[in-house]
């Protein structure tokens, strides 16, 4: 096991890409919603509730500051006073002679022209009539007049005086603005503090796959005590495995031995029959060893990222190791910045697999839909079931269907491949191949560009 980056993910089939959905964060999120809904509401609730002498000193005050400001603009620009003054709760216009008519005493007029003087005791001295008129649709609106310097009537109409819209929808806005900062705070907030975390599910992932991924110490001290605990672990089990591995290969590796003493024994057997059955037993015991090193040597296996170019180091390991088995087709320029050892090995074993069953292998490179390099290998043999596609990833797992049993090894070929892959970064997955046999379809790992020296 070797130190590998955080991000890396894998899986059995094909690998993942990108980071999940916190569901934590999704529940917070939905909490500080609902929370934000009922603050709105009850904001809402209690504003509706405002009594009646409110509501008119609300709207006195913004006709008081109706009247003063349009005494101004009026002395300014008085043809543009109707036009800038209306609003769309207000409408004011400019005329020779009032539009509103001293009526008979009202209570509710006398107290906004009150609350009017209190807001701006200037227009004490202004000509000023009120009233209350009904409105189309059925609501009560404030009317006045006032005249302005040149004997000019300013007649204004302010919609809607039992209506509470003015006051409701300012703590409308402002209890969804105060809601959305504070929403946005706390999940800016839940972010940080959870991402100590995301940073150990991360790791536990990677160590899941074999990986010895160091956590960093960060966040709360329970966070912080589980990141000192998990980097304990993954340590104490990286080195257990690698002793495992390290002492079944010495004792692989050893066996070789006494197998070398009964092919010598072999030749010194009279028996021709006897002499033939014991060489090819000795043999598939030679390669089943073979097989089973390889595999316990993908366990340690260690290996630093670099730039390979994918046609070329294709090209060489088929035709070195399988010539006039395969047929290559690659892409012009397919350099990509991986780990050569572990994804050859890895290639060796699944272009073995694939001419054994089929006899040839199809090897293809290329980009995927989202710009990886997949290496695709396909055979013309029996094929497999799809049912058996996970299982075949399993070690000492063997297809009596599909594959013959004169197989070599014990089935640690795919199995092989699957570990040195997922073990960088990469990935593994099958599929029927066109012409009804297997193919393999591989996730080269990829790794952070290195340095490369200037020549």
């Amino acid at each position: 096991m070797e130190r590998m980056p955080t991000q890396a993910r894998w899986a059995a089939r094909e690998p993942r890409f990108g980071p999940n959905l916190s569901r934590l964060a999704v529940r917070a999120a939905t909490l500080l919603l609902l929370l934000a809904a009922v603050q709105a509401l009850a904001s809402l609730l209690f504003y509706n509730a405002i009594d009646k002498e409110t509501l008119r000193e609300d709207h006195a005050r913004r006709v008081a500051e109706l009247l003063v400001v349009s005494q101004r603009v009026h002395d300014v620009a008085p043809q543009e006073l109707a036009r800038t003054m209306s609003t769309g709760h207000l409408e004011v216009m400019l005329a020779d002679k009032p539009h509103v008519v001293r009526g008979p005493k009202d209570e509710a007029v006398d107290e906004i022209r009150s609350h009017i003087l209190r807001w701006e005791p200037a227009l004490a001295t202004q000509a000023m009539v009120l009233g209350i008129e009904p409105s189309r649709r059925g609501y009560r609106d404030l009317v006045g007049s006032m005249q302005l310097a040149q004997g000019t009537w300013l007649n204004f109409r302010s919609r809607d005086i039992s209506s509470r819209w003015p006051i409701a929808w300012r703590a409308m806005v402002l209890t969804l603005v105060t809601a959305g900062l504070g929403l946005a705070l706390a999940l800016w907030s839940l972010r940080i503090m959870t991402r100590p975390l995301r940073e150990l599910t991360d790791a536990a992932d990677a160590i899941g796959q074999g990986q010895v991924v160091p956590v960093r110490e960060s966040g709360s001290d329970d966070l912080r005590s589980l990141a000192r605990s998990m980097n304990a672990m993954q340590a104490r089990i990286a080195a257990m495995l690698e002793d495992q591995a390290r002492s079944f290969e010495a004792i692989s590796h050893d066996l070789r031995t006494p197998l070398s003493r009964v092919m010598i024994a072999a030749d010194l057997i009279d028996d021709a029959e006897i002499a033939g059955l014991t060489r090819d037993s000795t043999a598939e015991m030679e390669a089943m060893l073979m097989s089973l090193q390889q595999y316990l040597r993908a366990q340690h296996l260690a290996a630093t990222p670099e730039l390979v170019d994918l046609d070329v180091a294709l090209a060489d390991l088929l035709e070195g190791s399988f010539p006039g088995q395969t047929r290559l087709e690659a892409g012009a320029g397919a350099t990509v910045c991986t780990y050569r050892e572990p994804l050859l090995l890895a290639l060796r074993a699944l272009v073995e697999n694939a001419i054994h069953h089929g006899g040839f292998a199809e090897v293809k490179a290329g980009r995927d839909s989202d710009g990886h390099w997949i290496i695709t290998i396909e055979d013309a043999g029996p094929g497999i079931p799809e049912d058996q596609f996970e299982r075949i990833l399993a070690p000492f797992y063997r297809l009596d269907e599909a594959r013959a049993r004169d197989t070599a090894g014990f089935g640690l070929g795919i199995p092989t491949a699957h570990r040195l892959l997922q073990r960088f970064g990469g990935g593994l997955s099958f599929a029927r191949a066109s012409g009804g046999g297997l193919a393999v379809r591989v996730s080269v790992p990829m790794a952070e560009e290195v340095d490369v020296p200037a020549i």
